[in-house]
């Protein structure tokens, strides 16, 4: 740090030096993120000073985070769940397992284990560390879901948790949460369905999937605002069925304004409350679901697009998730090729493929040249 400071003119001039070094959203492809609405980010900026850890002090912005709570509950197929407003997907799952993990330790159990899929989102790997819980990974079906009976064999009596993913990070794939659902019932263990990205995307298809609280074995969801719910970043939600799970994350906080706190943070940013807010009472469900509409209608014009030139998807796309088979020796020389053309995709694990995701900052004229320049260099 310098001992004089700079400039308000030096300070700009440097803020956009940096910012021209980002890239824009306009040609990037691999990313579940997008500018936020810009009504998120006018009630973003004007609530930049809340803190929810110290909600006492902020009475509107907790009012706008219970709200928040109540109409994400709601699409969700629950308006009396229980949650708060997080900084993401990670935190939601940490606190979900947290959760579960901190009654079953009550209960006296020791050596526990979570089932997740072999897609699940990495955030379940810091899990394992940070939770000190063993994290067993079942096999996927042909349609690259996770595979019941796989679930089933992993189960054991230590096992407090199963994990389905609706909308799979790497192939935008819906786990059979109906079936998981079932079997969490009859075992008596912890559901928690992962929605950070498919919650704001499965309501609004044409197809319908049970995933959500409608099922009665579905104990949480996590969902991010901050990916198809057009908030600012960083939003997360995390949604319990029953307050006792939320109650198992609570620590007294005797200096505050209030005695105690269910957060993984202790400090928590207000504004991206209020974007959230903002955002969904702004758009309402017929606002959402416009988006969504665009948004698969250029998924399908891509993957038609891309069939016209001989190349097929891994899986036909559930949801704004297309990947793109090539020979696996194949994949980071196209990947590699796209970014010498100013692109920015992805490639998944197994099986190898290029990811791409729709989002709404995508357009037609994008996809059109996106299908161009992939056509020159295969």
């Amino acid at each position: 740090m310098e001992e004089r400071g700079m400039s308000r003119e030096g300070i700009e001039s440097l803020l956009q030096e940096k910012k021209l070094k980002d890239l824009s959203y306009k040609r990037v492809l691999s990313s579940m993120c997008t500018y936020p609405h810009e009504i998120a980010a006018y009630a973003h900026n004007k609530f930049l000073e809340s803190n929810l850890g110290d909600s006492g002090l902020f009475p509107g912005t907790k009012e706008m985070e219970d709200e928040v709570i109540r109409m994400i509950g709601a699409l969700l197929g629950n308006e009396n769940a229980f949650g708060y407003v997080s900084t993401g997907g990670t935190e939601s799952n940490i606190q979900a397992i947290r959760a579960v993990r901190n009654r079953k330790r009550r209960e006296g159990l020791s050596g526990m284990n979570i089932i997740v899929p072999e897609t699940a989102h990495f955030s379940f790997d810091k899990i394992a560390d940070i939770l000190c819980i063993e994290v067993r990974k079942a096999a996927l079906d042909v349609e690259l879901r996770v595979d019941v009976n796989s679930v089933e064999e992993l189960i054991d009596d230590k096992t407090i948790c199963v994990v389905g993913i609706a909308g799979t990070t790497e192939f935008g794939q819906i786990d059979p949460i109906k079936e998981l659902s079932e079997i969490a019932k009859d075992e008596g263990i912890f559901l928690l369905v992962d929605a950070a990205f498919g919650g704001f995307v499965i309501p609004f298809l044409e197809a319908k999937y049970e995933f959500d609280f409608s099922l009665d074995g579905v104990s949480s969801i996590s969902i991010d605002p901050h990916k198809m719910g057009m908030s600012t970043i960083s939003a997360g939600c995390i949604l319990f069925r029953e307050e006792l799970y939320l109650e198992e994350l609570t620590v007294l906080t005797p200096y505050l304004t209030t005695k105690e706190q269910c957060s993984l943070i202790g400090t928590r940013s207000g504004a991206s409350a209020a974007a959230t807010f903002a955002v969904l009472k702004y758009l309402g469900s017929e606002g959402l679901k416009e988006i969504v509409r665009e948004c698969m209608r250029l998924t399908r014009l891509l993957v038609r697009g891309a069939k016209e030139i001989g190349i097929r998807p891994v899986i036909e796309p559930v949801m704004n998730v297309v990947t793109l088979s090539f020979p696996a020796a194949e994949v980071e020389r196209v990947a590699n090729a796209l970014e010498e053309r100013g692109w920015r995709v992805s490639v998944t694990r197994v099986p190898k493929a290029l990811r791409l995701v729709i989002m709404p900052h995508v357009k037609e004229e994008t996809v059109k040249l996106f299908l161009e320049d992939l056509e020159d260099v295969v």
